[in-house]
């Protein structure tokens, strides 16, 4: 398949891709324009939004500021905060949140993600945005499970996390990064910004929705900085995964000592370590490998960082679509085959004969993630169509049991029954990762 071709299919403006291997930086390539309709052509050099990768660039810098004893990673999070703090309640009694489970999402933190500030909207100050006071639109950031018990993605957490690290460094947010992070790394396209400069926005891509259209303003704004406010390319971000590689094997570092490096890649609860998504990875014999990676996903914007440790090898691909991350997928499932990965193979399943009454039973509204997906049923096949996978209605082929599988993205989704065999929801299975939805109707 020729990329041009399924980025018109997919209704994705640009694309801009890395991929590291032996350790260094091999090619960073880009191509399309930067917005819709013009002709603008997407270099190598183009800013992209990288959303939630921010997370783990932010975390990488929060345990810098632990190896310099400027921050606990244990502890009562309160006990540090200055001039906000975490309210109690009654998951807090016996347990208090830690930065350790902030950053590996297992503090019972609220607030999945946020939706970002049109062009023209009041962006609220970050205190405004942990207590979910005007004109933030997201609620309260609060602990709604007892802390240590449970993994759940927060934004939330990152955003107390951002707090933290500007009150004990005296530091604005972006700054901070700039020296820790960006600087010793030589990454001289990348900054944290709530709203890009002026003078940097005739570089930048800018943010498309599902139908192709481009966003109004071209971009949304984001004071939660540490969860998702970095501004990159995707050969800055190689650097990222250089590093990190470096610093795993002892031989760099630059921001992390190599035992701080291994703490981070160690999963903790769920799937994350302290920032980034982590699995162990064998090959059938002694040896075994560490991938670590973070997806990114804000309004016009999709994205994905992925490494291996010991092997040197990794790659970066941003887009400028909600339609993003199925084109990611298969440039990621390309790259894996060319460079050998274990990951991202091709996969052959079959497909059993469809089920009518199943379809019509599972057909419904159901919310995935806090965002609608659509089931439903045409002649004997069953569909879903959600934004967070794009625009497009995806086919579920039936396996056995309730349970389907999509084939781009891959992915399986298995609908869940109540006593009286009624359905209440589906977990959607992605890779190591597994997201539930709620039936609403």
């Amino acid at each position: 398949m020729r990329l041009e071709d399924r980025m018109r299919y997919h209704q994705v403006p640009a694309v801009s891709i890395a991929v590291v291997n032996n350790g260094q930086l091999e090619w960073a390539r880009a191509y399309g324009v930067n917005l819709v309709g013009s002709n603008e052509r997407t270099t190598p050099d183009t800013l992209f939004q990288i959303a939630s990768i921010s997370k783990a660039v932010s975390a990488m810098a929060a345990l810098h500021l632990v190896e310099q004893g400027k921050l606990q990673l244990d502890g009562d999070i309160n006990k540090q905060l200055k001039s906000w703090q975490l309210p109690d309640n009654e998951f807090t009694k016996a347990h208090k949140v830690s930065l350790r489970q902030l950053l590996n999402h297992s503090g019972g933190v609220n607030v999945h993600g946020f939706h970002g500030y049109a062009e023209k909207q009041t962006v609220p100050s970050l205190l405004a945005v942990l207590d979910g006071e005007a004109p933030a639109n997201s609620a309260p950031v609060r602990v709604e499970a007892i802390p240590g018990t449970e993994w759940r993605y927060s934004g939330g957490g990152y955003s107390i996390i951002q707090l933290l690290m500007t009150e004990v460094s005296k530091q604005e947010f972006p700054q901070l990064l700039q020296d820790t992070v960006f600087i010793p790394l030589d990454m001289r396209q990348s900054r944290f910004a709530t709203r890009l400069p002026d003078a940097e926005r005739s570089h930048a891509a800018a943010g498309h929705e599902v139908n192709g259209a481009a966003i109004e303003g071209l971009w949304h704004q984001y004071p939660e900085l540490a969860a998702a406010g970095m501004w990159s390319t995707a050969a800055d971000l190689a650097k990222i995964i250089i590093e990190v590689q470096k610093s795993d094997a002892g031989t760099s570092n630059k921001i992390l000592s190599s035992q701080m490096t291994k703490t981070m890649l160690s999963r903790d609860l769920g799937e994350t370590g302290l920032g980034f998504f982590v699995e162990e990875k064998s090959d059938g014999s002694s040896f075994s490998r560490t991938s670590f990676s973070h997806s990114g996903g804000i309004e016009g914007s999709r994205s994905l960082l992925f490494g291996y440790t010991k092997t040197g090898q990794g790659a970066v691909v941003l887009t400028n679509s909600d339609n993003g991350m199925t084109l990611i997928e298969e440039i990621f499932t390309s790259i894996a085959a060319e460079y050998h990965w274990p990951d991202f193979k091709v996969t052959e399943k079959s497909a059993t004969a469809p089920d009518l009454v199943l379809n019509q039973k599972v057909a419904g509204e159901y919310l995935l993630l806090e965002q609608p997906a659509h089931v439903f049923t045409e002649a004997d096949r069953l569909y879903l169509q959600s934004n967070l996978l794009g625009s497009k209605p995806l086919e579920l082929h039936p396996e056995a049991n309730a349970s389907f599988f999509l084939t781009a993205p891959d992915a399986t989704v298995r609908f869940e029954t109540d006593a009286e065999n009624k359905p209440t929801g589906f977990s959607l299975l992605k890779g190591v990762n597994t997201y539930k939805a709620q039936r609403v109707n």
